[in-house]
């Protein structure tokens, strides 16, 4: 898959392809049914999946400090949609002046000269160009200029609500990992390079790897959880993976401090993580943050956790 950050690293010889465009944060299920409709659609015409997307979140820089919490970093975005079939990631730099290029304009450098689109496949509600002026029926009518089919998807919707990347974040923010999970169709990740924190866990018995993510990452509501902890490559591949017990929160029992997201991999005091670029996952959330009375209590409960986590983690 090839990885393009803007359009000028487009080879000159890149031919016509089918295209979807969106930031596709989190690649949550009702991007992977957009995804792999612009998969058939390629099949049928036997061209490859190109996709465009942004950095930073257009959020940011149209209303500066309103940045939502990203449900994954831009590399695993990318490693993502390769997953669901991208020949082809684009990652447009967003910027004040590209927020404001007219729709037309940006079907032109976008889509026509810059990719060469034979189909655009994007969601219904999806909206393109200056304050958002362009919308699937405008896309169609530049289509036929073009020389390119335009279609909208419907959103995914259960129970009422559409699968989006609000609603994850959102369930996120109160804990509920399990269902945010369901919405992703993984277990939702937090990545980050682990640092040199207080070291209280390898003093109470439990070493943990303290993961401190990038700005504006999505983080779960404090608690103790269920998961794994992953080590990656400079590529951001995982080569090794353990369950693990996480805590999420600001350590209440030893006077508060920094939030952090600390992860114990089971019945490993071995590890030496320091400086590695490590992946954490969520699977259940068993219990919410407690400042206990002392740290005998504390480290009972800890012992509690870790069981509790062995015993999900070993479910089939």
């Amino acid at each position: 898959m090839y990885r393009w950050n803007g359009l000028r690293e487009v080879p000159a010889d890149w031919g016509r392809c089918v295209v979807t465009i969106g930031v596709f944060d989190g690649v949550h299920r009702g991007h992977q049914i957009i995804l792999a409709q612009v998969a058939q659609a390629g099949a049928r015409l036997g061209l490859p999946l190109a996709v465009v997307t942004f950095d930073p979140h257009p959020d940011e820089v149209i209303r500066p400090g309103s940045h939502p919490p990203l449900l994954c970093s831009v590399r695993y975005r990318t490693e993502l949609l390769g997953r669901f079939g991208a020949a082809a990631v684009c990652v447009l730099p967003f910027s004040l002046e590209f927020s404001r290029l007219p729709a037309q304009d940006f079907v032109k450098s976008v889509l026509a000269d810059g990719l060469h689109a034979a189909a655009v496949v994007v969601g219904e509600d999806f909206r393109f160009g200056y304050r958002a002026s362009g919308n699937v029926s405008l896309l169609g009518e530049l289509g036929e200029k073009y020389d390119f089919v335009a279609v909208g998807v419907p959103l995914v919707t259960e129970h009422g609500l559409t699968v989006s990347s609000s609603l994850i974040r959102g369930l996120l923010s109160e804990g509920k990992v399990a269902a945010a999970a369901v919405e992703l169709g993984r277990p939702h990740r937090v990545e980050g390079v682990v640092v040199r924190g207080k070291q209280r866990g390898r003093a109470l018995g439990f070493p943990t790897a303290n993961a401190e993510p990038p700005p504006h990452t999505a983080i779960p509501g404090d608690g103790v959880y269920a998961g794994w902890l992953a080590a990656l490559d400079a590529q951001g591949a995982e080569h090794e993976r353990w369950p693990a017990a996480i805590s999420v929160g600001t350590n209440p029992t030893f006077e508060g401090g920094a939030r952090a997201v600390e992860a114990y991999a089971l019945d490993r005091d071995d590890l030496d993580l320091y400086g590695v670029h490590v992946a954490v996952e969520f699977a259940v959330r068993l219990r919410g943050q407690v400042r206990f009375a002392s740290v005998a209590d504390l480290v009972s409960q800890m012992t509690e956790d870790v069981a509790a986590a062995a015993k999900v983690l070993a479910a089939p």
